[in-house]
């Protein structure tokens, strides 16, 4: 079951026998590259000196139809986590590009099968952003388990009478259990922090063999199935990545086996939660806190979400320091240099 829900092989797919071979037509000129987002100014400016670049300096959402003359005129195209890059996208005819570097590690929006189909290398930017989304995972833990982000509001309000035996009372992380779901590296480094920092026992479920390293650092325990790490977990925190056969796994179902009283934090993708069933949840009382940084169908949150004192809800900024996001923009350069000079790209997709 476990396995059908966190396939292993979902990194990297099978790659074009030869993904250098359509090059040629830019030879003898600087690569277009077309660039979806505004990116931080040291990596905008790295790629105005290397590349024939158009920038989004408005930061303006793009359509479809924008994308799809991009990839008629343009040999590279740099998206995003958040943007679409469909089928058609690559159907577009006569087709110019030949590589997608993805700013950021999540691709579950790049159609990377129309990719192959049409022998457009595909890369992404994984390992940069591990240490910093970790630290706001254990963020997300702590504020939504103090109930800080109530406490706050309670006090800019004006309506803080001052202390009280009774007020505001949380849940205590020290010692807690926290189960983990998805061991890569974000999830390892969670992991760490919670066993180091906290003294809590760590629980895990992953479809592959995790890094022994990883594990051992955390004393970390596996468990057989979800539905075990569920029912143990007094922390509930998401990292696992967003597939179809990922999408709600934490349904109303699964949401309902949880253990009562539970907390859940979601630093990985919204599309991993029913964001409905959570909010009933949370509603009646059978969870006792949130902590999410994604949303199902973002950048729109779910109205009942909002209007919950008990969850800490954050706008998709797990990666948002400077180090992090001119690291990204480093592996996409890399990517791109790599690619023209007629070599592999270390971080290839597809």
């Amino acid at each position: 079951m476990l396995r059908q829900i966190l396939s292993p092989n979902h990194v990297v797919g099978e790659p074009n026998a030869n993904p250098l071979e359509p090059l040629a037509q830019t030879v003898g000129a600087r690569p277009r590259v077309f660039v979806v987002r505004r990116l931080p100014s040291p990596i905008e400016a790295q790629l105005r000196a290397r590349y024939d670049v158009e920038l989004n300096p408005t930061d303006e959402t793009y359509s479809l139809d924008r994308l799809v003359a991009a990839a008629r005129d343009f040999d590279a195209i740099i998206p995003t986590v958040v943007d679409n890059v469909p089928e058609a996208v690559f159907a577009a005819t006569p087709l110019r590009i030949r590589i997608v570097a993805n700013y950021g590690v999540g691709f579950d929006r790049i159609d990377l099968n129309a990719a192959r189909a049409h022998r457009v290398v595909v890369t992404n930017t994984p390992g940069v952003l591990t240490e910093d989304t970790a630290d706001l995972t254990m963020m997300l833990i702590l504020a939504a388990a103090r109930r800080a982000s109530e406490a706050e509001r309670q006090l800019r309000a004006g309506s803080w009478e001052g202390w009280r035996p009774t007020h505001m009372l949380g849940t205590r992380v020290h010692g807690a259990t926290l189960g983990i779901v998805g061991f890569g590296r974000i999830g390892a480094a969670v992991a760490r922090r919670a066993y180091c920092g906290f003294g809590m026992r760590v629980l895990f479920v992953n479809p592959s063999t995790p890094d022994a390293r990883a594990v051992a650092d955390a004393a970390a325990e596996r468990c057989d199935s979800l539905e075990a790490l569920l029912a143990q977990g007094d922390f509930v925190s998401l990292h696992a990545p967003a597939r179809t056969d990922t999408r709600r796994m934490l349904d109303a179902t699964r949401i309902a086996s949880m253990r009562r009283g539970a907390i859940l934090v979601n630093t990985a993708r919204g599309d991993l939660v029913d964001d409905n069933a959570l909010a009933v949840a949370l509603e009646q009382g059978s969870l006792s806190a949130a902590g999410l940084d994604v949303f199902e169908r973002e950048p729109t949150v779910s109205p009942r979400l909002l209007a919950l004192e008990n969850v800490v809800l954050l706008p998709h900024i797990g990666s948002a320091t400077t180090s992090s996001r001119v690291a990204m923009g480093e592996r996409v350069l890399a990517n791109l240099d790599a690619f023209f000079r007629g070599v592999a790209p270390p971080d290839r997709l597809a």
